[in-house]
């Protein structure tokens, strides 16, 4: 593709999606309604929300597999019940962390289930969601659209609207979720330790089941972004909390980010 094209394919600037990476995070308890609010508030296009699963198979709106980073539980999600996560405190530990935006409300914050987001936040809302440790939770999938096609998120109108992008690292998700529904628009996450590489066999192979990727920002450079695009990808790096960073991303031309910091990204966004 000659330099013109590539051009062409570059994003306007107000089509960079605003990615709150777990809720304005930077601010809030992560995975927590709260959380969740203050990045809408912050104008995120997405609340995006990592999913476990419990011992009684619901899904929930957590980061890691085990309870003891964001909460005063101890173990495996996929060892405690519902109820039993329920009782854990998931808001305490901010205010520990992060004393300067520490907040009363936040001590004794319950882990929200997915269905407790859709129905707080409703079906106009936009959900970025994530099949965390698919291989440990077997059924994740099934579950998800269940929960999904329930609350009238994959009809014609919230694909119309782009209501619902999943994302994961497994590609087996990916393309289990594919067959199950493929009108769902899925992202294939990656992780680079070093400088990122991608050849065009990889990123036809991605183009198959999903509409885009979302790599590690700090090993990308701007040819990265640009094989993505020329492959008419989508690129939402992860997790860019420096308006610096922000500012060369976009001028790379990558199309969305996730960032701690709505707030920062909206800022940036603006001035372009």
């Amino acid at each position: 593709m000659g330099a013109s094209a590539a051009q062409a394919e570059k994003p306007k600037h107000k089509e960079v999606l605003n990615i709150a990476h777990r809720g304005a995070s930077a601010y809030a308890p992560e995975h927590t309604i709260p959380s969740y609010e203050m990045g809408d508030r912050m104008k995120g296009d997405y609340i995006e929300i990592d999913l476990q699963m419990t011992q009684d198979g619901r899904l929930i709106a957590m980061h890691d597999e085990t309870l003891d980073r964001t909460t005063d539980g101890t173990g495996l999600v996929k060892d405690h019940t519902l109820a039993e996560i329920k009782k854990l405190d998931a808001g305490s530990w901010f205010n520990k962390e992060n004393p300067q935006y520490a907040k009363s409300e936040y001590e004794g914050l319950e882990v929200p289930t997915l269905e407790e987001v859709i129905e707080h936040f409703g079906k106009n809302r936009k959900y970025y969601i994530e099949t965390k440790a698919p291989d440990v939770y077997p059924g994740m999938e099934e579950k998800l659209l269940e929960i999904l096609d329930r609350y009238g998120l994959t009809d014609k109108q919230a694909f119309k609207k782009n209501r619902v992008l999943i994302q994961s690292f497994s590609q087996e998700s990916l393309m289990k979720i594919q067959q199950l529904n493929p009108d769902i628009p899925l992202i294939q996450l990656l992780w680079y330790e070093t400088p990122a590489q991608i050849s065009d066999e990889e990123l036809e192979g991605i183009r198959e089941y999903a509409v885009g990727v979302g790599p590690n920002h700090e090993q990308i450079d701007r040819s990265y972004v640009e094989k993505v695009r020329e492959h008419r990808l989508e690129i939402h790096p992860y997790t860019v909390n420096s308006q610096e960073d922000m500012k060369k991303l976009i001028d790379w031309g990558v199309t969305g980010l996730f960032t701690n910091h709505p707030d920062r990204l909206r800022e940036v966004l603006k001035d372009k």
